[in-house]
C-alpha cells in the first residue's frame, strides 16, 4: 500500500479532488479519455484489476501504467517504457506573472497546436478542465503555457509546460512554472511534477527554481489483449 499520496498520484486525485472525473471499473479509475490518459491501478493490481483495466479499455488498446513497476500478465504488450523523476516544491520562489492570460476552452484549438509543435507530454481536448492553465502570447499569438494536470489532496502537478521553438531562451517556462505554483500556493497546496530521468535540461531547471528530486518513478505504456478471452486469470 502507498506510504504517501504521490506515491499513487492518479490514484489518489481520481479518488480525491478530481473524483468527479473518474470512471471505475472495479478498483480500477481512470480519466475521461478526451481529459487525460492517465488511470489509476490499485498498488498491488491482481487478476480481476486487469480484466477490469482490459474491459474498460477495450480491446488492443494502448494504456498508461504510471509507476507500475511490475510485470503485465500474459496476453499484454509493453509498448513505451522509461525511467522518470517526480520533483516537490522545496523552495520555489512562486510568484504572479503579469504577462500571463488565463487559458480556457476557446483558447483549446491553439493549446493543442503549441502542444503538437513542442510535445511536452499527453494534452487532450479537456485537459484544460483540470485546473488553471496560463499563457503568454505575443501579437496574439500563444507562445508559451503551463498549467495544472493531478490533484492529490493537498497537491498539485504542475504539466504541460511549454514553449515556441522560436521563443525558447527567453525565460518564459520559468515565469509561467512560478506563477502556476503561485496559484497552486494560494490554495494552500504544495506544487509538484514529473520529467523523464533522461532529460537533463528539464531537471536542471526544476532544480534551479527550487524542485527536489522525491522518487524514481517508471512511465510505462502497455497494450491490452486482442481478445478478452486471451486474458490470463
Amino acid at each position: 500500500m502507498s506510504e504517501h499520496v504521490l506515491d499513487n498520484p492518479a490514484l489518489a486525485s481520481l479518488t480525491g479532488p478530481h473524483a468527479h472525473f473518474a470512471e471505475r471499473r472495479g478498483r480500477v479509475l481512470r480519466y475521461p479519455v478526451d481529459v487525460s490518459p492517465w488511470l489509476a491501478l490499485p498498488d498491488e493490481p491482481d487478476a480481476d484489476d486487469w480484466a477490469d483495466l482490459a474491459a474498460l479499455a477495450g480491446p488492443g488498446a494502448e494504456v498508461p501504467l504510471p509507476g507500475f513497476r511490475g510485470e503485465v500478465p500474459e496476453g499484454w504488450e509493453v509498448t513505451f517504457r522509461v525511467e522518470g523523476v517526480q520533483f516537490v516544491d522545496d523552495g520555489l520562489a512562486a510568484a504572479p506573472e503579469p504577462d500571463a492570460v488565463r487559458l480556457g476552452p476557446a483558447d483549446v484549438p491553439e493549446m493543442l497546436d503549441l502542444v503538437a509543435r513542442t510535445q511536452p507530454g499527453p494534452f487532450e481536448r479537456r485537459t484544460v478542465e483540470l485546473g488553471t492553465y496560463l499563457g503568454i502570447r505575443r501579437d496574439g499569438a500563444l507562445i508559451a503555457m503551463a498549467g495544472e494536470r493531478l490533484r492529490p489532496p493537498g497537491w498539485t502537478e504542475i504539466s504541460a509546460v511549454c514553449t515556441d521553438p522560436a521563443h525558447r531562451g527567453e525565460g518564459l517556462a520559468t515565469r509561467l512554472i512560478l506563477a502556476v505554483a503561485h496559484g497552486i500556493r494560494e490554495r494552500g497546496e504544495t506544487p509538484f511534477l514529473h520529467t523523464g530521468a533522461g532529460n537533463t535540461d528539464a531537471i536542471r531547471l526544476y532544480e534551479s527554481l527550487g524542485f527536489r528530486p522525491r522518487r524514481r518513478t517508471a512511465f510505462l505504456a502497455a497494450r491490452t489483449p486482442e481478445r478478452p478471452g486471451a486474458l490470463v486469470t
